[in-house]
């Protein structure tokens, strides 16, 4: 069948072609019709044996003239059905025209499209023959088209770039071409298309020039690798300059520590504070420097600890005490009982931003006091931080600024409290970092607000030592002090407590105010005078169950003399929570401990702690400068311990070899990171590689370094070092790690 009709197909595709062979055919089979069908009836009518019969000849004749009659009329009808398809396929063939000359139009447009945009355009088959090529790329090629049709040329490549395919098969990859007017990058995208005449798909590749993006890329990747080693290098600098300078600061610091433990006039004593203060205001400005470095690099990490909230909180105020008392003004705290105890967080950066916030609060206050209250915050898990103060406040202007680097309100408070400008911009950071935010009210001359609001989780493994609030409910109790901020605080809590608090301002009314009533304590601040204090606490004998003084550290010589009957108990300002609850539920027959038996109580400790150890260890400093081995050795000395000073690592290195021949190894090293012919590092490594094809006991060393970069301590832990101490350094923190390598058993006891 097939083939049947190929055969016929190939037939009338002939016949098309030579329309004169078919009317010719077509004419001689009418003819040879017509011809045999008339002259074959005549014959048989007009023969002999027909019969001939006019009538049957004319009715037959007739029937003949009918068939072709409606033959004719066939044929008539059959040609105007024909005329009306011939003029619908002629309407048809002009909207055809029509349409394909629109198509036409449309091609050449894009054709011109193509040619006159400057993205290049190349088709090619198979075989990689180019079968159409617009003007652009033409003239990147400095070829023509009729050169580049049917070949296999292709641009010349001076560096390729990364390959990447889409989901669509799509090829999309940059090239640098060399062209008349110098090299030029450009971007590809390749992907096959159909031929629309059948044949197999081609490989269209359309190229746009993208030079000066990526010219703009690579300068743009230029100066972050440049900033990034700037950065670097600044952080390097920093370390370096922080090393450098409190090189010489920790013999100023340590000095100064060592000569104030002598005896000295009090003009000596003056100045030798005065030196030790400048030290560490020089230290505090290098700290924040260094922080500021650490936080623009993005080298601030942060720990997910937990940590006793309210005792955080009122170890800043303790801390910051003897700043704000020795301006005469002061500083209370309270936490809000609905908090959990403990909770998750960074203890150490809270620390830092509340210390900078209060600090700052201590230096612009004059009059009045600062206020660190912690409540929940408007969030689940949120808790907020006020800092809170009466000083000259900030104007509306600078609110914003001040938070920026190296700013602060206006040039009259820089050259007045002086400062850097980098507190509150590193607190900021800090807070953002840990996910929190800071606000800021104030209003000029009436004092500043900071909240600071961070999101704490409670610690499940802490909810166990919650504080246990006393329950004061229906006690009566009178607190006689200066309307002050930690008065307020104080009549806060303990109407939290339950209690019915009476706030007296002058010992006369309190002294009056007595017999209305049975008070459970009466509450008095020593700020009212020594006398005053002395005969209300005689008089509130036969009142009040507790008698209580607050007093400063600063006060305490003045009290000393007191009758240990005129008071039941003592309270230092700033007041702890856990302190008050204690000395107003303790028994009322249990007598006051006297204050020089108190006095002599906190001092035992520092005393034994001044005394030298049972055991001196004997120890290896290895210290390039002269000071700072001075300082070291008279440090140990105090301690009770011996020191061997070395001033370079192979010296040290061949010190410890010796003690370890000798049988008389030391029990520690000290070891500076920085000396000359070989530094801490290298020596450290040196020494745990023979200790390690020796065996025996593993010497403890602890790095002496001015570097707070994270790699620095990294390359001492992996020397081998059990630890460091950051310079500039004194007995306390000497004392502490030496204490800590005791109870790790790292030292004999």
């Amino acid at each position: 069948m097939g083939r049947f009709f190929r055969i016929r197909l190939r037939l009338r595709r002939f016949l098309r072609r030579h329309p004169w062979i078919t009317l010719i055919v077509r004419s001689f089979m009418i003819f040879s019709a017509a011809f045999g069908g008339a002259f074959g009836f005549i014959s048989g009518a007009l023969s002999d044996k027909s019969n001939y019969d006019p009538n049957n000849f004319a009715i037959g004749v007739s029937f003949l003239f009918a068939l072709a009659c409606l033959w004719i009329v066939t044929l008539g009808i059959r040609l105007r059905l024909m005329r009306k398809k011939l003029r619908t396929i002629a309407v048809h063939n002009e909207a055809m025209a029509d349409r394909n000359w629109e198509l036409q139009e449309a091609e050449q447009r894009v054709r011109n499209l193509f040619e006159a945009q400057g993205d290049l355009i190349v088709l090619r088959d198979a075989e990689g023959r180019i079968t159409y090529v617009n003007d652009a790329y033409c003239a990147l090629a400095q070829m023509s088209h009729g050169d580049l049709i049917g070949s296999t040329a292709t641009l010349k490549v001076l560096e390729q770039g990364a390959t990447a395919l889409e989901p669509n098969g799509t090829r999309v990859h940059d090239q640098k071409i060399e062209g008349p007017l110098g090299p030029r990058w450009i971007a590809w995208r390749e992907g096959l298309v159909r031929n629309d005449a059948g044949g197999p798909a081609e490989m269209q590749g359309v190229g746009r020039d993208v030079t000066g993006r990526t010219e703009s890329e690579r300068a743009l990747a230029e100066a972050r690798d440049q900033a990034d080693a700037a950065n670097r290098a600044k952080s390097r600098f920093l370390a370096m300059a922080s090393h450098e300078i409190r090189t010489p600061l920790n013999g100023i610091i340590g000095m100064s520590g060592l000569l104030m433990d002598t005896a000295l006039t009090p003009e000596q004593t003056t100045y030798v504070k005065a030196v030790k203060t400048s030290g560490d205001a020089l230290m505090s400005l290098i700290e924040e420097l260094l922080d500021y470095s650490k936080i623009e690099a993005g080298k601030i990490d942060l720990e997910h600890r937990g940590f006793a909230l309210s005792a955080l909180i009122e170890d800043i105020t303790e801390l910051l005490a003897p700043r704000a008392q020795a301006k005469g003004i002061e500083i209370a705290a309270y936490v809000d009982e609905r908090l959990p105890m403990q909770v998750v967080g960074d203890a150490a950066r809270l620390r830092q931003v509340l210390l900078n916030l209060a600090g700052n609060a201590i230096k612009f206050t004059a009059s009045g006091g600062v206020a660190l209250i912690v409540e929940p915050g408007i969030w689940p898990n949120e808790i907020s931080f006020l800092v809170r103060d009466t000083g000259i406040g900030i104007a509306p202007e600078a609110q914003q600024r001040i938070f920026r680097e190296f700013e602060q309100a206006d040039e009259r408070i820089a050259r007045s409290y002086g400062g850097t400008g980098l507190g509150l911009s590193i607190s900021d950071r800090i807070v953002k970092r840990m996910g929190g935010r800071i606000a800021l009210a104030s209003t000029p001359g009436a004092g500043s607000t900071f909240e600071v609001s961070i999101p704490l989780g409670a610690d499940g493994d802490g909810e166990a030592k919650t504080f246990a609030a006393p329950d004061l409910a229906g006690q009566s109790i009178m607190l006689v002090a200066p309307q002050s901020i930690e008065t307020s605080l104080i009549s806060r809590r303990l109407e939290r407590w339950g209690a019915q608090t009476c706030m007296v301002a002058d010992a006369e009314v309190a002294e009056a105010l007595l017999p209305e009533r049975t008070w459970h304590a009466i509450l008095i601040d020593h700020a009212l005078g020594t006398a005053a204090t002395e005969t209300l606490a005689n008089a509130a004998r036969t009142h009040a169950t507790h008698r209580i003084v607050m007093f400063t550290p600063a006060k305490r010589q003045e009290l000393l003399g007191s009758p240990a009957a005129s008071f039941t108990g003592y309270l230092v300002k700033p007041l702890r929570a856990a302190s008050l609850a204690a000395r107003l539920t303790a028994s009322p027959e249990i007598a006051a401990p006297s204050l020089a038996i108190e006095a002599l109580a906190v001092a035992a400790p520092a005393m034994a702690q001044a005394a030298p150890s049972k055991r001196g260890l004997s120890i290896l400093v290895a210290e390039d400068n002269e000071i700072n081995a001075l300082l070291m050795r008279s440090l140990l000395g105090r301690l009770g311990h011996k020191a061997t000073i070395t001033t370079n690592g192979e010296e040290a290195l061949e010190s410890w070899l010796s003690a370890k021949s000798a049988g008389t190894p030391y029990d520690l090293v000290l070891m500076d990171i920085q000396m000359p012919r070989l530094n801490g590092v290298e020596t450290t490594k040196r020494i745990r590689t023979l200790e390690a094809g020796q065996g025996g006991r593993r010497t403890p060393i602890l790095a002496l370094t001015a570097n707070t970069l994270v790699e620095d301590r990294y390359a001492c832990f992996e020397a081998g070092m059990d630890g460091f101490l950051i310079k500039p350094l004194d007995r306390e923190k000497l004392e502490e790690a030496l204490a800590a390598l005791a109870a790790s058993r790292h030292l004999a006891a």
